[in-house]
């Protein structure tokens, strides 16, 4: 089976009798992606230096964009011609106008084809406008087209959570041509926040067929992300399925999976590599392989047994332990010790097995929000016990989140604001353009700073029923994220800049963030990846070496168990605090916009979620809690 040699390194793959498609991990999305431009460019540059095209199978989505991105470095800085190169793009979206900005028409332009020297002829773009009863026959064409170029030399994909490639969702069959498609109700979730709601999705679309990408010589999947986990470890170890038909790329000859961490992360060798074979047992596998086992066995710590271990593939870590006992209390000690009342660290006590320094005894904790509610809903809890307990809390909204602000709500602000001001013709205005507001179209700019002001409002309700000063509450409005469309900007030393300025300005000992990397729609792990930048610019700064770093997660996820540094224990009267404190978002309650999959409302999610937490900490034999916050220690 043929690889390209620029998978090797830094990439990790290791053949194991549980995988069946070759995959390499690489540390983050940023290295995968140019590295798989850099295949494609050594592709188009063989092919020119033998007087060949190269045809090229385009994919579009959140997962290739940094690969255009880097050819269109290429091209700029290192000569990279394109003239060669015809390509066929997997999918549209039907009825899809080309110049609607959702369309995959408008998607590859604006990231690939008006900055590289592409003959316009040579691309090639399913036609969202055709009319149902010619979609047979052009699809037909479609693949004579492929045909007539030679066949697809390159394809690149994404993976959709049906497991769907192109838009071959489940059911689809191996030998299925370029045809049109009804669309998984999933499918069209992940693609409701780019259209402003999943009433807006299409229903159809024009794809190409399973045997169309399978004929291609050489096949690049791309996966990024916690939320593409499980699909990935079903396509790569499950058993081919038209239920899953990313499966049927096991058969291919020359395929590789290109993930990250997060993608690659429920692979077996992955998450218990002790079945997989030998192990180099450090602390953070060991912790993970123990509580594995007592969740697989239904056991707490302390009634694990040398015959549990030795049934369950884990004798090597008895050897190198001396016995289920040592191994038992080592675990339910830390995990003992993770638990604590006092975020801020517990004033006049040994906090040689507690989480956070006891001194300073009142310390200035900075918590950052990548939106408006992110603080109440990941860490309400927390933020309270620190406010209570008497530290100097700032909180730092990242982003203004407007865009997540229903037009129907800001028109009801408008109008009461013409009520009270019946003169007003900044109102006026508002009200006029979301009423005569197209579908699909951007907000004006005055329309994005109401919704905006709506989310400052309601986040200053919120920290003021915590007990927060306004002064102490900060709007950094980052750049990259006020674009006014769902697209952002790329990060820049804008973005990074305010982040800086306000760490200098209030020297934290404690920073809270948003570790949260399953984010559908991007902007914690852009939020997340500022402050980081930020940090390691600082980092030399003297009062940094007295700050710790404490990541949270949102309304998706928790960290696992074996992650956790940290954990906040909750009353039931504290719970009901929280529930208040996110109750003052009133414009993310009862039908938020960007909700994903799941249908509960975010407090609902959180409150389940922190619920779980804690019988996960009680089943394994600690105490019994209402809820729990978890956080994970960052060093940087």
């Amino acid at each position: 089976m043929q690889k390209s040699i620029l998978y090797k390194a830094p990439g990790k793959f290791e053949e194991t009798r549980f995988e069946k498609i070759h995959n390499v991990i690489f540390s983050n999305s940023n290295i995968a992606s140019i590295k798989v431009a850099q295949e494609i460019a050594t592709l188009i540059q063989k092919k020119a230096a033998k007087n060949k095209t190269c045809v090229l199978g385009l994919a579009t989505g959140s997962s290739p964009i940094k690969v255009y991105e880097e050819l269109v470095r290429m091209h700029k800085e290192e000569k990279l011609s394109f003239k060669n190169v015809i390509t066929f793009n997997l999918d549209e979206y039907l009825p899809m106008e080309k110049e609607n900005m959702q369309s995959y028409h408008y998607f590859m332009h604006e990231h690939l084809f008006k900055y590289i020297d592409v003959l316009p002829e040579n691309i090639h773009i399913p036609d969202g406008t055709i009319k149902s009863e010619n979609v047979k026959q052009y699809c037909i064409d479609y693949e004579r087209k492929i045909k007539d170029a030679g066949g697809l030399d390159f394809q690149l994909l994404g993976i959709g959570r049906t497991g769907h490639i192109g838009f071959n969702e489940p059911g689809s069959h191996l030998n299925s041509g370029t045809r049109s498609i009804t669309l998984d109700h999933l499918t069209r979730v992940d693609a409701a926040p780019s259209f402003l709601g999943i009433e807006n999705v299409p229903k159809k679309a024009i794809t190409m067929g399973v045997a169309t990408v399978h004929a291609a010589k050489r096949i690049v999947l791309m996966a990024w992300g916690q939320h593409k986990a499980q699909i990935i470890k079903e396509t790569i170890e499950g058993e081919i399925s038209a239920q899953v038909p990313a499966t049927y790329l096991q058969n291919h000859k020359n395929v590789t999976f290109v993930l990250d961490t997060e993608a690659g992360s429920e692979l077996t060798r992955n998450k218990t590599p002790w079945l997989v074979g030998s192990c180099t047992w450090t602390d953070e596998l060991r912790n993970k392989a123990i509580l594995w086992l007592c969740e697989l066995i239904d056991k707490s710590i302390l009634r694990l047994t040398d015959k549990d271990y030795n049934d369950n593939g884990m004798s090597d870590l008895l050897v190198l332990e001396g016995s289920a006992y040592d191994l038992n209390i080592k675990m339910f000690n830390k995990l003992q010790h993770s638990i604590t009342g006092w975020p801020g660290g517990k004033p006049n006590a040994d906090d040689s097995k507690r989480p956070e320094r006891a001194l300073p005894a009142k310390k200035r904790v900075l918590i950052f929000s990548p939106h408006p509610d992110d603080d109440v809903i990941s860490m309400g809890g927390t933020f309270d016990r620190l406010v209570e307990q008497g530290h100097e809390v700032h909180i730092a909204y990242q982003t203004s989140g407007n865009i997540a602000v229903s037009d129907e709500e800001a028109l009801k602000f408008a109008e009461i604001c013409n009520s009270i001001n019946s003169d007003s013709t900044k109102a006026k205005k508002i009200i006029f353009n979301l009423k005569n507001k197209a579908k699909n179209s951007d907000d004006t700019l005055e329309v994005r700073k109401l919704k905006g002001l709506i989310r400052k409002g309601e986040s200053l309700a919120a920290t003021r029923y915590l007990g927060l000063d306004d002064k102490n509450v900060h709007f950094l409005n980052l750049p990259f994220y006020e674009t006014g469309t769902i697209k952002k900007g790329n990060l820049t030393n804008a973005d990074i800049d305010i982040i800086i300025d306000l760490i200098e300005k209030i020297k934290p000992h404690q920073i809270y963030a948003a570790g949260d990397l399953a984010d559908p729609h991007g902007t914690h792990k852009v939020c997340l990846d500022a402050i980081f930048m930020a940090l390691e610019k600082l980092k030399a700064k003297p009062y940094m070496k007295d700050c710790w770093v404490w990541l949270y997660r949102g309304a998706w996820h928790e960290w696992e168990i074996h992650e956790i540094d940290m954990v906040v224990p909750m009353s039931p009267d504290q719970v009901l605090k929280k529930r208040h404190a996110i109750f003052y978002h009133q414009s993310q309650k009862d039908g938020v916009m960007f909700q994903g999959d799941d249908s509960r409302e975010f407090w609902i999610r959180v409150e389940d979620r922190n619920r779980l937490t804690a019988n996960k900490y009680n089943k394994l034999g600690l105490a019994d809690y209402a809820a729990m916050e978890a956080f994970k220690r960052y060093y940087f």
